[in-house]
């Protein structure tokens, strides 16, 4: 789902009716709040996007025992890192006093002030831009694949240009909201055609598959399943909408559990169905049948038209800094033109999740999380629960460090470091 990276901050602690500001998905007054069954579903909405159709070509690099490996403990890093945020904003809510926290913005204000709200915003404002170049990746990739005349990225993007500036100059994401459902749609039904692909060529074909890729990868292949789990913007909103915040925690873990199995077959089958012949996008992989044709279709024009809403975050946080919270067209234009010239400049769909999956991902996903609980709750626990916090703070960074330069020599040298 595409709306799975969209968290935004507002702008003062309590949430005003009509704020643009508030959380895509966050709770407005007068709406219900949502049962444990929707409270899954909604997790999984949050969780699943595109990104899930590079997993096949990550298992290539790594090996498919190491990358399902590497899956379940991200997905249960992810988790811990979640329940972390809900516990520190309770605390803070319940106890310290403050308004209600809305969003992931909110809670760094609260936790660090200005400062603590500043590297928020910056990070999302990098990952939702790093999201869109990924789009717009998949979209160019995939054209030149389906495409007869074979247009290269920069024509592809050319053409796609003007639409752009015009989706990204609407006010008002009412008027693209209802796109995702669409988008819920057009993804869910891409897995399962991907996967009935690939159990049908896996019979007949078999290839030989390598459980590990070498200590080489390890970075790479993390990378990739840190975006694959992004979306730790969302646990604040969706823990609002819960009706019994008592089984959140319980809810949110089953719904990890299945994303955390589905992503490691998915990315299992889809290696072992094509071997060495797996595509940076498995869609890639389908051939040229009127299903895949279909797909393959469905998923650009989904990615097309939720560009910018995937963007409205970025331009609150830039508008906010730049013109006082007023709407102005040529910073939406501008940055939409430092989103495709940064799409030309990648050429591997996979590559680049790596790359954002490495960076800001790991920051918005392990390190805050972790560095917020720890100032809150610092004083009163333990030693184990100290340990635990720094040990995950200092791990996202080195993560961070080295696993976005080993991405980036692997995008620009196109070798193994």
């Amino acid at each position: 789902m595409v709306f799975k990276e969209a968290s935004s901050s507002s702008h003062a602690l309590p949430i005003i009716a009509g704020d643009p500001s508030a959380p895509l998905l966050g709770l407005k007054h007068g709406s219900y709040l949502s049962s444990q069954p929707k409270t899954f579903a909604n997790v999984f909405i949050a969780i699943v996007g595109a990104g899930v159709l590079g997993l096949p070509y990550a298992f290539k690099r790594t090996g498919w025992a190491a990358g399902t490996l590497m899956l379940l403990v991200v997905g249960a890093l992810t988790y811990h890192c979640m329940m972390l945020l809900t516990r520190t904003r309770r605390r803070l809510e319940e106890e310290v006093g403050f308004s209600k926290i809305a969003s992931f913005g909110d809670l760094g204000f609260a936790v660090a002030g200005r400062v603590g709200r500043l590297v928020v915003d910056l990070m999302i404002v990098l990952s939702q831009a790093s999201f869109c170049v990924g789009y717009l990746i998949f979209i160019s990739n995939t054209l030149t694949h389906i495409l007869p005349q074979k247009p290269n990225k920069l024509l592809s993007l050319a053409a796609l240009f003007p639409f752009q500036l015009a989706l990204n100059s609407i006010r008002s994401l009412t008027l693209l909201a209802p796109l995702s459902i669409f988008a819920d749609i057009v993804d869910i039904a891409a897995m399962v055609v991907v996967l009935g692909v690939d159990v049908n060529t896996f019979a007949h074909r078999q290839p030989d598959l390598v459980s590990f890729g070498g200590a080489s990868v390890i970075f790479y292949g993390l990378g990739v399943a840190v975006y694959a789990f992004e979306g730790i913007g969302m646990v604040l909103p969706l823990e609002s909408e819960a009706a019994d915040k008592n089984k959140f925690g319980r809810t949110l873990g089953l719904s990890m559990a299945f994303i955390s199995a589905l992503y490691a077959s998915f990315g299992a089958f889809g290696y072992a169905a094509f071997g060495d012949d797996t595509s940076d996008i498995i869609t890639t992989n389908l051939g040229h049948g009127i299903i895949p044709l279909v797909v393959q279709i469905g998923l650009c024009v989904n990615l097309f038209f939720t560009l910018p809403i995937m963007m409205n975050p970025v331009y609150e946080v830039a508008e906010r800094w730049a013109y006082g919270k007023q709407y102005c067209i040529w910073l939406r234009w501008a940055l939409v033109m430092v989103v495709c010239l940064v799409t030309l400049l990648i050429p591997n769909f996979t590559d680049f999740l790596s790359l954002v999956g490495s960076s800001v991902c790991c920051i918005l996903g392990f390190v805050l999380p972790a560095a917020f609980h720890l100032r809150v709750f610092g004083p009163e626990m333990g030693w184990i629960g100290v340990v635990s916090d720094v040990a995950i703070i200092v791990i996202g960074v080195v993560f961070t460090v080295s696993g976005t330069y080993s991405t980036v020599m692997e995008i620009l040298f196109s070798v193994k470091v």
